[in-house]
């Protein structure tokens, strides 16, 4: 079996060797780091040059994007470009209305990233915190076509029209208590579904910290559970819509 993370940050993390260890003895052969700012970026590029395992996405966090001026976004985005080859996509990018209230700004960057991510040819890991209408729009305005949306928790109703369009979930390993992602199992077809630790985020124990992608087997078993299916056919179904979005 090849079990496979989206989405985590291991380069926040430490003991990053025994936290690969414990993925490759749980079959977690493919790790997708995603950066955040300038400094985690370079670190992504590290590791996966460290470990065969570990892939690289390069982006800019919407709340960190919003410290810098648009000459750094710009040059960062170069930087991006430059690297094309090392990397597998362009994220975690997207828009957080969470914590960062500009919105046109937000707009404006994300709008970039996805340009960016069509020219390069690669799929966009998609950040979308209380921006769910937003973000869709924006997608769909661009016409974006290899969409993982990460850890989403909007209305349902904004799941229909993205599946239609092909594009993928990224379902974290606290699906195993978070009803919200349960109930976006049980509607998503399996053909529109991956899953991610967001290590160290979102342990699939409740209350506990240090969460990492080894868990992510957790949410293919809880997948499975929701959809009646064998572990083995979640993975098998997951791992050719990772393929076909990826081309790994």
């Amino acid at each position: 079996m090849v079990f496979i993370d989206t989405h985590c940050h291991i380069d926040m993390m430490k003991d990053i060797d025994g936290i690969v260890e414990r993925a490759i003895a749980k079959d977690v052969k493919i790790i997708l780091n995603n950066g955040v700012d300038v400094k985690s970026n370079r670190k992504t590029l590290e590791l996966a040059k460290k470990y065969p395992e570990v892939k690289s996405c390069l982006g800019i966090y919407p709340i960190e994007a919003l410290k810098m001026s648009n000459e750094e976004i710009v040059d960062e985005m170069e930087f991006i470009r430059i690297n094309k080859t090392n990397i597998v996509g362009v994220g975690e990018v997207g828009i957080d209305l969470k914590w960062g209230k500009d919105l046109e700004k937000q707009k404006e960057i994300f709008g970039k990233f996805i340009d960016l991510a069509k020219e390069l040819d690669k799929p966009i890991i998609v950040h979308s915190r209380q921006a769910e209408e937003e973000v869709m729009n924006i997608l769909k305005e661009k016409k974006a076509e290899k969409v993982v949306i990460h850890c989403f928790n909007g209305k349902i109703k904004l799941v229909d029209e993205a599946v239609e369009k092909g594009w993928l979930f990224s379902i974290p390993a606290n699906i195993c208590f978070s009803e919200n992602f349960q109930k976006l199992v049980e509607k998503i077809p399996i053909e529109n579904l991956l899953c991610e630790t967001d290590s160290p985020y979102l342990h699939p124990e409740k209350g506990k910290k240090n969460n990492e992608p080894a868990n992510v087997v957790k949410s293919y078993k809880k997948i499975a559970e929701i959809k009646e299916l064998d572990v083995g056919e979640v993975e098998k179904n997951l791992e050719e819509n990772f393929n076909k979005i990826f081309g790994l």
